[in-house]
């Protein structure tokens, strides 16, 4: 992706920056709108936090729920317009002012892009995406034997490697069935 932004898409995120969140549609004549949270730690939305749409950086004036749904105010955007002109648009923080993580926890951002390798050393592909699931996440890697749906359990889950880049897995029986999966329309590039 290029770093002028040429060609980015409203759901880009911005290199060096982590997606906390997604704005949503403009409450009010005040600029106020709703927040999609993205992110495991509601208080990177309390009054007085920074945040950035686009690189630009605001200070959060309020926040607050309502129905179950969260609404934030920030500096700068102080009419209807103003907030309607943020919507879809990705609320993000700079990777240097994540929440520092127990050992053996990663950010979704981490994970997205590693190769995923068996304990035999066969390539399953590359993580496209997580899927939030009642019981536990599952990445989605694709590769050579198309779409694999690997679930985050410790029986599946043997390795991650963030320093040399890649996720080891325990083929369990029953994990991957290639009937079952779809196979890649491209070269995912797993050499």
């Amino acid at each position: 992706m290029a770093s002028s932004g040429q060609g980015r898409r409203k759901s880009d995120p911005t290199p060096g920056y982590v997606t906390i969140g997604r704005v949503g549609a403009s409450r009010g004549l005040g600029g106020e709108f709703r927040v999609e949270p993205l992110t495991d730690f509601p208080e990177r939305f309390e009054a007085g936090r920074s945040l950035y749409i686009e690189t630009l950086r605001y200070i959060i004036e309020s926040a607050r729920s309502l129905q179950g749904k969260l609404f934030v105010k920030l500096s700068g955007v102080d009419d209807k317009d103003a907030a309607a002109g943020l919507l879809h648009k990705l609320v993000e923080i700079p990777e240097s002012e994540l929440t520092p993580l127990a050992e053996g926890e990663y950010y979704r951002y981490q994970l997205i892009g590693l190769p995923v390798r068996a304990t035999t050393g066969l390539p399953l592909g590359r993580v496209q995406e997580i899927i939030t699931t009642g019981s536990n996440d599952v990445l989605v890697a694709y590769g050579m034997m198309g779409e694999v749906l690997l679930p985050i359990t410790g029986d599946v889950i043997k390795k991650i490697d963030l320093e040399v880049g890649y996720i080891e897995i325990e083929m369990v029986p029953g994990l991957i069935e290639p009937s079952k999966q779809r196979r890649p329309t491209k070269d995912y590039g797993l050499g």
